[in-house]
């Protein structure tokens, strides 16, 4: 799999397109355009004022220009070909909803004419397709270490483009281990270069309870240490962040079970001292608490989507204490009944606070008569289900385990290429049920000092599935694809993103022996 070898003039395949994900229409020349590292900006279109946009270009100028022009020995001015960007945006709202539209066109000519030397073009219809035809832009630019000048290969480019899927989903989980906030910002910059659009932010499990909880304070008692918290402020900065890269927070607090450390701070909510998962079905007071939970979580995260777990529910506790027992009695109710008692209350509380609920597959196949229509179905233990949950009329998001698992280390990126969230659904309307998928970052295994490099490049493989169609990214694997997702890898290497190399046996494994970051 990997050579200690490498050629000291490695060179790369002229014949592909370094883009990642690959753009659903594009053609392009052979003429060579550079960049002025004093670029600027001009927009139009009632969108255009955007302080994303704005604020989108210096990060990308800063990208783009990593390196300095300021020292050289010729003082003779330089021309360069272009010297502005202009961003057209056709709408003014920034609502940040599932499926707002993304597509963009970029425009990237040297002129003949003597009115204007070059120009990048960029129009779409909302600012955030506008950060998606920044991204494929600051792409198309590289540093010639001859010139010492930004250039852009194969031009002149004309590129349309569109996400295949609206949901394009990774998954981060602060309660195995906690991850400050600087890594999680790391982590959704990072997202936003492979045009990922969904941080599922798996708060809290039976671990630890790090988010405070206003309407019930103690709640984050059950933080494995005081520094090991979040703020609503800190939440709420999180959730600005993602949206000025045009990426959603999906936040999920998974009920009944995965909630042991709910009861540090309220031990009501354990159904006994030495039960203390699921939570207490029999009591007011727990449905109280997820009513403030969800009320206080409304006011940070505006998605329309909202997780609530819903998976691994070991019911034994609830048979084995005897006020449970005895309350399932009277109503006459197995603890699988109760199981979709509480499932079913916690989703009214969701949608009555405004939103649509996603709950683990295990909910669908354990009661997919009396599921909520609205329930979105998350796909994990394997494949198959979403084509039962679309053929019932319920929306899925796909995340097989075996294959989009970041934490399954022994998963190769092509597992994550190769694998698709319509595969088994030929029926066309079924396939539009299906709002794409996630890759998932359980952190049983994973904290600060690894989560990147355990993320990435292998997230990269699934979001080529999600944003590109599948007849753009066909080809030979070998040749067509591990070359460009290797530069990829090395791309984000240079971005500062500690992504690991791609073809290790294990993920997130250091390299092997002396060579290319290009020809592993």
């Amino acid at each position: 799999r990997q050579h200690l070898g490498h050629k000291s003039n490695s060179q790369l395949d002229d014949s592909l397109i370094y883009l990642w994900p690959l753009p659903n229409e594009f053609t392009n020349g052979n003429s060579t355009i550079s960049i002025d590292p004093d670029l600027s900006l001009q927009v139009s279109g009632n969108g255009g004022n955007s302080a994303i946009i704005k604020q989108a270009f210096q990060r990308y100028k800063t990208i783009i220009f990593k390196h300095s022009s300021n020292f050289s020995k010729s003082k003779k001015p330089i021309v360069y070909d272009v010297s502005w960007i202009k961003i057209t945006v056709n709408s003014d709202n920034e609502t940040l909803n599932l499926g707002v539209d993304e597509s963009y066109s970029l425009y990237v000519a040297k002129q003949e004419g003597h009115s204007i030397v070059g120009e990048v073009l960029i129009e779409a219809n909302t600012v955030y397709g506008a950060l998606r035809g920044l991204e494929t832009f600051s792409q198309l630019c590289t540093f010639s270490y001859s010139s010492k000048s930004v250039e852009v290969y194969k031009a002149p480019w004309y590129i349309k483009d569109e996400p295949r899927f609206v949901f394009r989903g990774l998954l981060l989980d602060t309660s195995r281990h906690y991850l400050p906030i600087t890594v999680i910002k790391e982590v959704i910059e990072s997202m936003s270069y492979a045009k990922l659009n969904v941080l599922h932010w798996h708060i809290i499990d039976e671990e630890s309870f790090p988010l405070e909880v206003p309407s019930y304070p103690d709640l984050w008692k059950g933080s494995y240490s005081k520094w090991e918290r979040y703020t609503v402020e800190d939440a709420y900065d999180i959730v600005e962040f993602a949206k000025m890269r045009g990426i959603n927070v999906m936040a999920e607090i998974d009920v009944p079970g995965h909630a042991e450390s709910w009861g540090t701070g309220y031990p009501d909510l354990w159904p006994s001292h030495t039960c203390r998962e699921p939570l207490d079905v029999t009591k007011n007071f727990t449905f109280d608490v997820i009513s403030g939970i969800l009320s206080d979580m409304r006011e940070i995260f505006p998605f329309e989507l909202f997780h609530l777990g819903g998976d691994e529910v070991n019911t034994d506790c609830w048979n084995s204490t005897v006020h449970v027992k005895n309350w399932l009695q009277d109503r006459n109710m197995t603890v699988k009944d109760a199981y979709q008692y509480f499932v079913l209350k916690a989703q009214e509380m969701a949608i009555a606070k405004g939103w649509t609920p996603v709950n683990w597959e295990e909910t669908f196949n354990s009661f997919k008569e009396n599921l909520n229509p609205r329930t979105v179905v998350h796909n994990w233990l394997g494949g198959g289900v979403c084509p039962q949950a679309v053929a019932k009329g319920f929306r899925c998001i796909f995340s097989n385990q075996g294959v989009w698992y970041l934490d399954h280390l022994d998963v190769p990126w092509e597992g994550f290429y190769n694998s698709d969230p319509l595969e088994g659904i030929s029926d066309l309307s079924e396939q539009q049920l299906v709002l794409g998928g996630e890759v998932c970052m359980w952190g049983e295994t994973a904290d600060s000092s690894d989560v990147l490099q355990t993320i990435w490049p292998r997230a990269a493989a699934a979001s080529a599935r999600l944003w590109s169609r599948k007849e753009v990214s066909a080809g030979n694997i070998s040749l067509n694809v591990l070359p460009r997702l290797e530069y990829f890898r090395c791309l984000l290497n240079r971005r500062g993103v500690p992504a690991a190399p791609v073809t290790n046996y294990y993920a997130r494994r250091a390299p092997i022996g002396p060579g290319s970051c290009y020809e592993q």
